[in-house]
This record gives C-alpha cells, structure tokens and sequence, in this order.
C-alpha cells in the first residue's frame, strides 16, 4: 500500500503504481467532525452507527462513519454488484491522516484494475463516494472531498497604540483572546494622535496617518506576535482623524479623515502591510469616524464629522471599492470606534462617541452591512475610544475621552458589558486593530 498525497488515492500492486484523480474540492467547516457538506455525497444512502473496528463488510446503499483514532480499517466491498450500486465512507474523528482505510475490492475491479491493487485513503476529514459500473471498471470513485478543519475567520489578539493623553504617545497595550488588556509596552514609531488601524494579511496589523503637529501619513507594521514596526514612510495625502477596516479577507483600507479640510480619500493596504496611493472619494466628506468589517470580506465606513454629527454610512466591497452614501440609522454622532464580532468577521459593531454630549449608545451592522437602530448604551459614554477583535469572534471598546483606560467587552452576540477596570496609560484619539 502507499499513501495519499494532498486527496490524490496511491493504487499499488505488482510494482505497478497508479495515480486515480480526485474532483480536487475542498470545502471548510469551523467544527471537528466531518458531518458538514455531504449532501451532495448521500443522496438515497442509509447512514450506519459509528464503525471503529479493524475491519468491515460494507454494503451497498450505505454510508459509513469511520473512526480510526485507535486503529487502522480495512474495509471489504461486497463480493458482487449492480450497476449504480453506491457506498460512502467519512472520517468521523479527522484521524485518517494519522490511521488511514484500505479497501478491499473483493474480486471485483476498482476503477478499471484487478483485486490484486489495494487501495488507501488516508487523507484528515476526508470522505469518498463509489459507485459500481460494470466488469470492465468496476467500482468508481466519483466525489472524493477533503474537509479542511478551517479554524474561525478572525484573530485571536488585539492592540490599542499611540494616541494622546494630552501630548502625543506611541506606547500599546496588547490585548489577549480572553479580552485582557495588557499593561503599556514601550512605544516604537512616531508618538501621534487622531490615527486608523485595521488588519491586514488575515494575522498582522497596520497603524497609519495620524496627526503629529500636523496631519502625516507614515505607516507602522504589526507583525503576527503584536510587535510594532518602526516608521514606514507615508504613501497617499497626509491626513488625520480617518477611519480603516479590513476587506476581501486579508486586505485593508484607510479612507476619510482631515488632510486641511474634511476627505473622503482612501488608500488600499495589500495582504503584503504595502499602502497604495490616493483613490479618489466617495461619499460625503468627514472626519473623526469608524470603520469594521462585515460578512467576512467587506467593510463598512459610518458616522463622523461633517459640519456637524452625521450618520451615513459607506459600505466597502471585497475589491476595495468605497460604494456611494447610505442614509444613516441610529444616533448621529462623531468620536465613535467600531469592531467586528460573530463568526468569521460577519457581523460589527459601532459604539460610543460624541451627539452634542458623549454617549456610550451602540449600533449593530447586519452580515449584509445593514446597520441596525440604537441599543441604550452600557458602559461610560465617551468619545474618541477605540475598538478591535478579539478570540475571533469577540470585540472590545478601550480607552477615550478624557485619558480614559476603561474597556467594554462585546460578546459574540454584540452584546456590550460593563466597565473593566483600565489597564495601561488612559488615552484618547488612539487605534486598534487584531492580529495573530
């Protein structure tokens, strides 16, 4: 016998080897098992109890779980067959990898060879369907499907850095997948305010623009492990008080803020932490705004400073492409900050910020971007907070006006907590994003 490389099926016998193809698809689950994506495998098949022996007699019209966590299965195929006839196997426990199942064709041909080939699979949350022909070919697999165990979309940490208490600061605090806020790691960079973070390359981040004694455009890389890079020289207008997300799933986008006046300019970020050049405006220009992703792989732009509070909103395709102005929904309000929650970065979050007075008041944004009404604000109302993602598929609200250092974390329900305690120097106009 031989093994399987990638879902490919390795027949040997009689030092001859050959190479039977696969469809190739992988599909994703977020589980362990492999109990997702077989309908299309088990039409008109009768699913058996759990088998975890050494060896078994398959019949067709069934499909089998295979537990081979303790041990390899050999499996015999009936001695003899009718066009049509089908059998399904499943790993149940993703352990073929490790104890894989050979079959037995029991005198019959298995995909145009003799009896005298085995066949192995051996390939984690892999499952296969055959189907008998006739003599001359025998049984054929017709679906073999490898189910990746894909872990949650999202990062597991965060990182609130730089800001003002009053003069500019470059220090972060990392936050854990249980939403602890670390206390202040030394800044690297330029000490700044009024800046945007989001993530990038689906596991590191990026802080960019901010306002120094003047608006700027450097850039500061996070890596994997939330080590801050040193200044990466601006690309696109110098500007502050932006927003930024992420999009297309591993990419990200700046866009709005203050370069003089209020912008509605944008700068992509690439999977590589590379910022491009201007992208001319979309939307009502404005300032001191918030951004998230939403349905995995777009983003959405909301509220801000135009003049006075506003609440429209921007949504963001998965190519990066800013769509035109949404009438707003819910409190308008400048100073917010805006998270992801829920799995696979499906769903935001919008809280905080400044109506006339500061208010602590949330919105919620839908898996198609919709932006949900007021829910009664929990928490301290404050302005110029910030907000990231954190254990993949929870948020938390840190910091704020005035040198504020309390959090509020956001369950994967959206739903906001109390106050934590703050942890770190308070601060405001800071950013936030996930990483890792």
């Amino acid at each position: 016998m031989s093994g399987i490389i990638g879902s490919k099926i390795n027949i040997r016998g009689s030092g001859k080897i050959a190479k039977l193809g696969t469809d190739g698809q992988v599909l994703t689950s977020g589980g362990a098992g492999v109990a997702a994506n077989y309908e299309d495998l088990a039409g008109g098949i009768s699913w058996q109890a759990v088998e975890t022996g050494s060896t078994m007699t398959a019949v067709a019209g069934e499909g089998y779980w295979i537990n081979t966590t303790s041990n390899a299965c050999t499996i015999t195929l009936p001695a003899s067959a009718s066009n049509g006839d089908t059998i399904i196997f499943a790993d149940y426990a993703r352990t073929w990898g490790t104890y894989g199942i050979t079959i037995d064709s029991n005198g019959l041909n298995y995909q145009g060879d003799d009896d005298s080939y085995d066949v192995e699979y051996s390939s984690d949350g892999q499952a296969v369907k055959i189907v008998y022909s006739d003599a001359t070919n025998g049984w054929i697999p017709t679906l073999d499907k490898t189910v990746a165990d894909t872990p949650l979309g999202g990062n597991n940490n965060g990182i609130f850095g730089y800001g003002s208490t009053g003069s500019n600061v470059s220090m972060t605090n990392l936050v854990s997948s249980s939403g602890v806020v670390a206390t202040d790691t030394t800044g690297v960079g330029t000490a700044r305010k009024e800046l945007a973070a989001c993530t990038y390359g689906t596991d590191k981040g990026i802080f960019g623009h901010g306002y120094v004694s003047g608006a700027v455009s450097m850039s500061n890389l996070v890596s994997s492990s939330g080590v801050v890079a040193t200044d990466t020289t601006g690309v696109g207008t110098a500007r502050s008080a932006l927003a930024a997300c992420g999009y297309g799933e591993d990419k990200g986008i700046f866009a709005y803020g203050n370069d003089g006046s209020s912008s509605s300019l944008s700068n992509l970020v690439s999977n590589s932490g590379v910022v491009a050049s201007d992208t001319s405006g979309v939307g009502t220009v404005r300032q001191t705004l918030a951004a998230c992703t939403y349905g995995g792989d777009k983003g959405i732009f909301a509220y801000g400073y135009s003049g006075g509070a506003v609440s429209m909103s921007n949504l963001v395709n998965s190519s990066g492409v800013v769509a035109s102005d949404v009438s707003g929904v819910g409190s308008a309000r400048y100073g917010p900050s805006a998270c992801n929650y829920g799995d696979a970065r499906d769903k935001g979050i919008f809280g905080y910020g400044n109506t006339g007075s500061v208010t602590a008041v949330t919105n919620l944004v839908s898996n198609a971007g919709v932006v949900a009404s007021d829910t009664s604000g929990v928490g301290t109302a404050r302005n110029n907070t910030q907000a990231c993602t954190y254990d993949k598929d929870k948020g938390i609200f840190g910091y704020g006006y005035n040198t504020l250092s309390m959090t509020n974390l956001v369950s994967n329900a959206g739903v906001v907590a109390t106050d934590v305690t703050g942890v770190g120097t308070g601060r405001h106009e800071l950013a936030a994003c996930s990483y890792n």
